[in-house]
């Protein structure tokens, strides 16, 4: 399910959005003010923004700055043809004048996400909850950033390659050794032990499963 934040401070906006967006099967974070929307991002990381520019405290202009590799359109009552294209220019994906037209938003929308999506293709592992940067070495478990060690995104990054098969711990020591040479079969339980805990706390579910005996697999993830 596709993430979007709404960072309004019009409460009547927000709400007609976040009905409209729900409907549409997308999954919606708000927030209401510049600096909360600073905060929001640091906790999670939506897959597309809409941001309006007049907002409390820090305004949608010295927001936008702090955005990085996530489509952002731009929904403002200000109509000057030069802040649209310093808006565009200084990383908004798109720009829409309110009031505007709900159904050419959510295409809009649309256009972004799958515009974002055959940009990020290439360096991201996308399995159920999980979404892994293999660029950045980021992680996000239904939207929540989650910090991993080197060595957590090694294996992670194994499993979710592999998704359907079981690998056995010596074919994991061999295979993260290069990135993670510090990695021994005494310490794989426990970094598995602690990649488990950070995904369980973010995701609520067990995503790795233990085939005793043998190694470690992904757990059945819905895509």
């Amino acid at each position: 399910m596709k993430i979007i934040a709404i960072i309004d401070d019009d409460i009547h906006i927000g709400d007609i959005l976040t009905e409209v967006l729900t409907q549409e099967g997308y999954a919606v974070l708000r927030a209401y003010s510049g600096t909360e929307a600073l905060y929001l991002l640091t906790q999670k990381k939506p897959d597309l923004i809409l941001l309006d520019l007049m907002l409390p405290g820090l305004p949608g202009e010295e927001v936008l700055p702090h955005i990085q590799n996530i489509p952002v359109i731009v929904l403002s009552a200000k109509i000057d043809v030069e802040d649209k294209v310093n808006l565009l220019l200084n990383g908004a994906a798109d720009y829409m004048t309110k009031p505007f037209d709900v159904k050419e938003l959510l295409a809009r929308i649309t256009v972004q996400l799958r515009r974002n999506a055959i940009q990020t293709t290439s360096h991201a592992l996308s399995i159920g909850d999980l979404s892994l940067d293999t660029v950045s070495l980021s992680l996000t478990v239904k939207g929540q950033a989650v910090k991993l060690t080197r060595t957590e995104y090694a294996i992670l990054k194994l499993l979710m390659e592999n998704p359907r098969q079981v690998i056995a711990k010596s074919v994991l020591l061999d295979r993260i050794s290069l990135d993670t040479p510090d990695c021994t079969e005494r310490s794989l339980k426990q970094h598995i032990s602690n990649l488990r805990k950070k995904l369980q706390d973010a995701g609520g579910s067990d995503y790795i499963e233990t085939v005793w005996g043998i190694g470690f697999k992904l757990a059945e993830l819905k895509s």
